[in-house]
């Protein structure tokens, strides 16, 4: 067993619309993040995780999903699956969501296109 403290969960961001804490337990096969999303992200194009499924669930706030041929909206208890290649942006005024990858997320497989 492994337990990450929430005042030791690696705080970040992506952009000044996406601010991360980020709990690794050092797993290669799932991690877990949660974001907080005010505003468009990415700014422009698409985001893409080239490896990992992205499980999220929504804890506060609703917002859209933007995929190349669908739109997805989603609100406080939905939770969404996107599949490695697929790429979207989240369109939100705020909502806070929990992400869970597996295999663990990495820096080199988060893609921003545009």
């Amino acid at each position: 067993m492994k337990v990450i403290k929430y005042n030791d969960a690696l705080k970040g961001s992506n952009s000044n619309k996406c601010k991360t804490l980020e709990y690794s337990f050092g797993d290669k096969d799932i991690d877990l993040g949660l974001a907080t999303i005010t505003g468009r992200y990415p700014d422009n194009g698409y985001c893409v995780n080239l490896k990992s499924k992205e499980l999220i669930y929504c804890i506060e706030g609703d917002g859209t999903l933007n995929f190349e041929n669908k739109t997805v909206s989603f609100k406080k208890g939905d939770s969404i699956l996107i599949y490695p290649n697929e790429k979207y942006f989240w369109q939100t005024n705020y909502c806070i969501v929990s992400m869970a990858c597996t295999p663990a997320w990495t820096e080199e497989q988060h893609k921003l296109i545009k």
